[in-house]
């Protein structure tokens, strides 16, 4: 059975192969990971493309208001995704020698998110400001995160998909009785999600943004963001591995922990696209003196 399994799986990529791993620089003294960078670069590609998106005529906040809402975003974002994990995966994180160790993955998106839209309420009732415009040129920014997160969490070699036998699978080190050994053949969700979650996500919402009047329509495209990442998110984890200790719900409902928290987003974004037409007014935009219809 064993020397089958083994001339089953020859064919398949092994990630070892790939020469990647958790840490994208060592220095021996420092050590930078690809999980924190992909959160680095996140923050910073969001924050630049922001002030893009700013310049065009009515927009909700100016470049005073973007570079205060950057420190909200990042301790949203931070803070969010790993109370999230805690709360939804994993509460041994909750350990005072783990809590903080967010370099070493333990985020959740669902937790990000919520806390993204935690800090922006806070942000806009400082400034009053519109909160459904300020979260539509937000989720505008949001593939950047999804792709590059998804992408490190690859580099990490965790969240790997459920066993398959197509030919792009790939095997990826598991540990099994304390031995970090190869597993049988899996689909790299991990790059699945990049794909439908980062790049699909870009590719509808920036044409959308730049080439129509989308963004007047408040809250359209920020529900269209939630549509996209909850429908694609509810569906690759039919081939994601669910969490070990998660595994008992999966078993008893036939959905997922990711699953359950994507239907709230799905419901969300459905209702913010189908109304978003009956939202559309005259916007006064905080910079410049024109008027948009």
């Amino acid at each position: 059975m064993f020397l089958e399994f083994l001339a089953a799986s020859a064919n398949y990529i092994n990630y070892t192969d790939l020469g990647i791993g958790p840490v994208a620089l060592d220095l021996g003294f420092f050590k930078l990971r690809w999980y924190s960078l992909s959160y680095l670069v996140m923050i910073l590609l969001g924050y630049w493309y922001l002030t893009k998106l700013i310049k065009r005529p009515g927009a909700p906040m100016s470049q005073a208001y973007a570079d205060d809402l950057i420190l909200y975003m990042t301790l949203g974002v931070i803070l969010g995704g790993r109370f999230g994990y805690i709360l939804f995966y994993d509460r041994s994180l909750l350990a005072i020698d783990k809590f903080y160790r967010v370099w070493e993955g333990g985020m959740s998106l669902h937790g990000g998110t919520l806390g993204v839209l935690f800090a922006l309420w806070i942000f806009v009732r400082k400034h009053k400001l519109s909160y459904l415009r300020v979260c539509d040129y937000i989720a505008v920014c949001v593939p950047f995160g999804t792709f590059l997160v998804r992408l490190a969490n690859f580099a990490n070699g965790e969240l790997w998909g459920r066993e398959t036998d197509v030919p792009w699978a790939m095997r990826f080190p598991e540990v099994v009785q304390g031995a970090t050994l190869l597993g049988p053949p899996r689909h790299p969700s991990q790059l699945y999600e990049a794909i439908f979650e980062g790049l699909l996500m870009a590719a509808i919402l920036w044409p959308l943004f730049w080439k129509t009047d989308a963004r007047y329509k408040p809250g359209f495209l920020f529900g269209l963001a939630a549509l996209i990442y909850g429908t694609a998110r509810f569906t690759i984890e039919y081939f994601r591995q669910p969490d070990q200790q998660l595994q008992w719900l999966v078993d008893a409902t036939g959905f997922s922990m990711g699953q359950f928290l994507t239907m709230p987003m799905i419901l969300l974004g459905l209702f913010l696209v189908a109304t978003a037409n009956k939202r559309r007014q005259r916007v006064e935009p905080v910079m410049g003196a024109d008027s948009v219809a």
